[in-house]
């Protein structure tokens, strides 16, 4: 299949496609959505970087009701930083049809997530501690479950969550259809799958073909480890990447890199393990903003996490592992665009390496850079003009959906006894929109959201600076 067309999906789901630049489906996507559709039980083995999380999200969104009230799809995965960015792809997806999706995470206060879940929500998307927490308090009712999604399954039973799995699954209704994800797949993880589905469709997606069309693999042989940092500035001068991951094999190399090229000037920022989460997350949007263009890591990054258009993945230091090396590269030549990877690989290295490529059946070419001082100043202008347009574009707040929908801030709400219907009741009674253009509503302590659809929330605005909801004035904004 070539074409979204081809799926028979709901009107609503392909125009958010459409929006979204969706125009082609990937390999994972061209193989789950059919058996998704049709509500089959699924394992899939596939990399990420592939548009594995479309592919859920696009058959949970085209199955739903608009204006559905109910708890339809619970997605389990292991960590914050992935559970948001998929709630961000349900949420883009299934905009149009007014999808609600809710995140449930951990070490956030239980209070307000259940009220969100009061409110009534279409999607959990979760890690599984709080997921139980949640099903233990009866705050969550999974009996309509359409879809349960496993995300990086391998990943929750080598770190330990198979005894939270068992007990969420227990709680999982025998129709729902249930599908499993994963980077990697052995007998073992067959084996432990054979226990949740009676009989599943296995799908492998043919990452060595996806690698060979999408990634340029190259490697620059260094003779010892101490020249790799001139290797480096070689490549980054010589290929001006836009983008760059460079990745370190440990947090106190990731961190003598980060302060050599900070104190060289070039626009850096490292994450490791002795970082926290949330300043993880917020280094990590701020690359995705292009606030800056060089991001070092040791491993914590290298599968799970959607960066799309990183110009170029560099392995600073080669990983003993193949399959390491594998999911470091996959952070470029995503969502069917071409990236490239280089290899800095001292002598000491030369066995890992050769073990790479056995393993990734693929040759590496060998290359041999040398910058002069012009490329330099050229690196530093193309990356100094991308900044300014970028930070320009962010400035001029384009959103993806083009005054498709536009999200509405509204400055009351549940301290002030504020329910979804009293914000239904106060636009519906604005000349020019009616039920039908009015999209997800959230209720927040003090404020309110509501997307206003059909190209009609630029008017609004224009129109009204307050309302009155509920025989209360309440400032209305575009929500940031």
């Amino acid at each position: 299949m070539n074409s979204f067309n081809n799926f028979n999906l709901n009107t609503e789901i392909l125009k958010s496609l459409d929006i979204l630049d969706y125009k082609i489906p990937s390999q994972v996507q061209s193989r789950v959505i059919p058996v998704l559709i049709d509500k089959k039980d699924i394992l899939v083995k596939s990399k990420t970087g592939t548009g594995k999380s479309a592919s859920f999200a696009i058959p949970i969104c085209n199955k739903m009701k608009k204006l559905e009230n109910k708890l339809k799809a619970l997605v389990i995965v292991p960590t914050r930083e992935l559970a948001l960015q998929v709630k961000e792809e349900i949420e883009k997806i299934g905009r149009l049809k007014m999808i609600k999706c809710s995140v449930i995470l951990g070490k956030e206060p239980l209070k307000n997530q259940i009220l969100e879940l009061k409110q009534g929500t279409n999607v959990i998307v979760a890690t599984p501690g709080r997921m139980i927490d949640h099903i233990s308090r009866g705050s969550v009712d999974l009996g309509d479950l359409d879809y349960f999604i496993i995300d990086e399954v391998d990943k929750m039973f080598t770190k330990g969550f198979k005894t939270d799995i068992n007990t969420i699954m227990k709680n999982i209704p025998n129709t729902s259809c249930k599908a499993f994800f994963s980077a990697t797949v052995d007998n073992d993880l067959k084996e432990i799958c054979n226990g949740y589905m009676k009989d599943y469709e296995y799908i492998e997606v043919d990452e060595e073909e996806i690698l060979k069309n999408q990634i340029e693999e190259k490697y620059i042989k260094v003779e010892k480890q101490k020249l790799k940092y001139d290797a480096l500035k070689n490549v980054l001068y010589k290929f001006k990447p836009e983008t760059t991951i460079i990745f370190t094999n440990t947090k106190k190399q990731a961190e003598v890199l980060y302060e050599n090229m900070k104190s060289e000037g070039f626009l850096v920022e490292q994450i490791h393990g002795d970082i926290s989460q949330e300043r993880r997350f917020y280094i990590i949007d701020s690359f995705k903003k292009h606030e800056f263009n060089i991001l070092i890591s040791s491993d914590i990054i290298s599968r799970g996490i959607h960066i799309d258009d990183v110009s170029l993945v560099i392995n600073y230091d080669i990983p003993s592992d193949s399959e390491i090396y594998v999911h470091r590269i996959g952070r470029t030549g995503r969502a069917g665009k071409r990236g490239k990877a280089i290899s800095l690989v001292s002598n000491n290295e030369c066995r890992d390496f050769e073990n790479i490529e056995v393993y990734t059946k693929n040759k590496i070419e060998v290359i041999d850079i040398e910058y002069c001082e012009k490329d330099k100043i050229e690196y530093q202008k193309t990356i100094k003009e991308l900044l300014n347009k970028y930070a320009l574009l962010e400035n001029q707040e384009q959103d993806e959906f083009k005054g498709e929908v536009v999200k509405i801030h509204i400055s009351i709400g549940k301290k002030k006894k504020i329910r979804i219907g009293d914000i239904v009741g106060a636009l519906s009674n604005i000349d020019g929109l009616e039920n039908s253009d009015l999209g997800v509503i959230k209720i927040y302590d003090n404020y309110s959201t509501v997307d206003i659809l059909n190209q009609k929330g630029k008017k609004f605005l224009n129109d009204y600076k307050e309302i009155i909801v509920k025989n209360k004035k309440a400032k209305i904004r575009e929500e940031k």
